[in-house]
């Protein structure tokens, strides 16, 4: 058994510029700007929803499986998530394109100019979930990430056509979707996936109640920030999970992603709604505690001393049982 991972993989590219970009603007000729600056750092970082929750769940001991397309330019990414325990055999690689990347500069007042090359990601749309799961048995869940808008579609009709649980997680395409369009993401899924922002803007788009949501799909989890997590199952009571303790803040980037991972990791192992949630959020503060969104490592005994801390020793008694972080 297994659980595919689909969605976006790319990287970032981030500078950072020591001025400010107003400087170098002329009010009077707007219409027609060539700017050139030059930068003093830049961080290259793995990056996209798919390797993010895939590397979370590699951390945890689990061998989820990566879908998703990618340029030739690949080989380092892929090393890094196999050596974290993620199976990349359902990667599709372009022979024309390069892996999606974003690309951004920041000046000294945190003013930014960016630009996303979508790349091989618009080669998504051509993958075919059918081979990757019979080479891996059979799947627990397929979770279908912030992708391609045309890949969302086809993954989650396959799944939907051929019986496959899936999990709906339009997440940042939401933005540009229309509702009609949002709708069939969600119908039928097994799992939904939200921050709350988002939740409001999928019920405003497709005119749906909650009340309606909740009659299309078997569990809706929606990260509430600060607030922590609400899990509501179908015919049950919902479940609030308040946040991890963290140790620090650094950057908070990928912490949903990683809230995905914890939370997939759980049900895998056959937890509780409640359980799953409280291994997600905590997963979700050692992104927090970082820079970049793969850039922590798990210590299993630390993790669970972690847990027991905040969520109490049965919470840690009963993950120890199936956590297997990996350290490579």
């Amino acid at each position: 058994m297994a659980i595919l991972i689909t969605g976006s993989i790319a990287t970032d590219h981030l500078m950072t510029f020591p001025g400010n970009f107003v400087d170098s603007l002329v009010a009077e000729k707007l219409d027609k700007v060539s700017l050139s600056f030059l930068v003093d750092e830049l961080e290259v970082r793995r990056g996209g929803v798919a390797p993010n929750i895939a590397f979370g769940m590699g951390c945890l001991g689990l061998k989820p499986v990566l879908v998703g397309a990618v340029g030739p330019d690949f080989a380092d990414y892929e090393s890094w998530l196999a050596r974290h325990g993620v199976d990349t055999s359902g990667v599709h690689v372009s022979e024309t394109a390069h892996t999606a990347r974003f690309i951004c500069t920041t000046d000294a007042e945190q003013n930014q100019i960016a630009t996303f090359y979508a790349g091989a990601m618009s080669e998504a749309r051509n993958i075919e979930l059918k081979p990757i799961i019979e080479a891996a048995g059979s799947a627990d869940v397929v979770l279908i990430g912030a992708n391609d808008p045309l890949a969302m579609q086809r993954h989650t009709d396959e799944c939907r056509f051929r019986g496959y649980p899936f999990a709906a997680d339009p997440s940042q395409q939401l933005a540009r979707m229309s509702g009609e369009e949002v709708k069939p993401l969600i119908e039928g899924a097994q799992y939904l996936f939200t921050n709350e922002y988002e939740s409001a803007l999928i019920e405003q788009k497709t005119g749906w109640s909650a009340a309606d949501i909740a009659d299309m799909v078997q569990v809706r989890i929606t990260t509430l920030g600060p607030n922590g997590s609400r899990i509501e199952r179908r015919g049950q009571a919902a479940v609030h999970v308040p946040i991890a303790e963290e140790e620090r803040k650094s950057d908070p980037t990928g912490v949903g992603d990683a809230f995905r991972a914890g939370f997939l990791s759980g049900q895998a192992w056959g937890l509780s709604d409640e359980r799953s949630a409280q291994v997600g959020s905590l997963l979700a503060s050692y992104v927090i505690e970082t820079v970049g969104t793969q850039e922590y490592e798990l210590a299993q005994q630390h993790f669970l001393q972690r847990l027991g801390r905040t969520y109490g020793d049965n919470a840690a008694a009963e993950v120890e049982g199936f956590i297997s972080c990996t350290r490579p």
